[in-house]
């Protein structure tokens, strides 16, 4: 199939979950010799290039603003599409469904397939306006592609309750390669085991500043990492480095990508998720798959995905952390067993080559197999 994915930043990947969906499926959906296609924004991937791994990657124009660059660039790749006749293409984010129409703008039969992902319109970032737009999206995702895709089966069961739609749920894999060059770790002065760490973008909903007030109160030399970054959100970043100033056992080096992200994660003493919007979320499915004992923020989307290969704490009550992560760390051995629980958990229920047949199949228009099927334990 000739197949295009469009509503990301690109390829390789430099920001969240859709950047990491884009990698992994293009590069393997071209691996078993499918032409593809991704869509990119200039000055938002780590290595601007017109071939990636095997996948074309396509620039479009957009607008730098926090409210126009996600749609802006879902218009120019959709334009742009549309003169290329794909068999199918990816639309990523619900908040692009008004461009799924456009790659069969000159008449072309291409199949368009929507990942909506979460709930967008409940980030605290978004003004009114912005969560209206994306709750109107989700009326229009359940309409203008021919298939809705969606990460977790908490989302799935929202958009069939509320909208009657039916989706096909596709989750993330969690299966990345042993790291082999540590020189990160050395280059942030820590050790294998000697710090905890936290992904994700800085938002408010991600939670980051509740995460550094929480490790006031986890005694300890080992370090915090909070490995991350977002654009249009230099006020909430610049609190949050307020908060981690405080506390001299605090890390903030900014977002880390590739070979460097491994190595953190594979080497972290435990993980912290912290986010209270969204499906699954690639940066705990990575961590699980990688062994490490995981602390999740309490919501229906993260036990979904943790199960019983998690601690489960209340971002609003920062204190539960703080407890849970004190006594994990004194606790080696309980370390060690939670971690397995996880790894086993990614392995049965996150792999990528399920994924990538999963959206072959859906792409090619048949029902996808190979996805575990036996339920959660929650």
């Amino acid at each position: 199939m000739r197949v295009a994915i469009l509503g990301t930043r690109g390829v390789p990947a430099a920001y969240g979950g859709f950047e990491t969906l884009a990698e992994e499926l293009s590069v393997r959906l071209a691996a078993r010799g499918h032409d593809v296609t991704v869509y990119a924004r200039r000055g938002a991937v780590r290595e601007e290039t017109a071939a990636f791994r095997g996948v074309r990657v396509v620039f479009t124009p957009t607008v730098r603003h926090k409210y126009l660059d996600t749609a802006v660039h879902g218009v120019t790749s959709g334009l742009h599409a549309a003169a290329e006749g794909y068999d199918a293409v990816l639309v990523c984010n619900a908040a692009n469904a008004l461009a799924c129409r456009l790659p069969r703008l000159l008449g072309s039969s291409t199949r368009i397939l929507l990942n909506v992902d979460g709930l967008e319109r409940n980030r605290r970032k978004w003004n009114r306006a912005g969560r209206a737009v994306y709750a109107i999206s989700e009326r229009l995702s359940c309409v203008l592609p021919d298939v809705v895709v969606t990460d977790a089966k908490e989302i799935r069961r929202y958009y069939l309750s509320r909208y009657g739609q039916a989706s096909a749920y596709v989750p993330y894999g969690s299966d990345l390669p042993a790291p082999d060059d540590l020189s990160v770790l050395s280059r942030l002065g820590v050790e294998p085991g000697g710090y905890v760490l936290y992904v994700s973008r800085f938002e408010p909903e991600n939670n980051p500043d509740a995460v550094v007030r929480a490790y006031r109160d986890v005694p300890g030399e080992r370090r915090l990492l909070l490995v991350g970054s977002a654009p249009y959100a230099e006020g909430f970043i610049a609190r949050v480095r307020e908060e981690a100033a405080r506390d001299a056992r605090v890390l903030l080096p900014g977002a880390i990508y590739a070979e460097g992200y491994r190595a953190l994660l594979a080497n972290a003493a435990a993980y912290v998720h912290a986010t209270e919007v969204g499906g699954t979320h690639p940066a705990l499915v990575e961590a699980m798959g990688y062994g490490r004992p995981v602390l999740v923020h309490d919501t229906p989307e993260n036990r979904e995905v943790a199960g019983e290969g998690a601690l489960y704490w209340d971002a609003r009550r920062p204190g539960t952390l703080a407890r849970l992560l004190a006594g994990l760390l004194a606790d080696g051995p309980r370390r060690e067993s939670l971690g397995a629980v996880a790894r086993r958990r990614a392995r049965d229920l996150y792999r990528w080559d399920d994924v990538t047949t999963a959206y072959e199949a859906l792409l090619g228009g048949r029902t996808p197999t190979g996805l575990p099927s036996r339920p959660q334990a929650c």
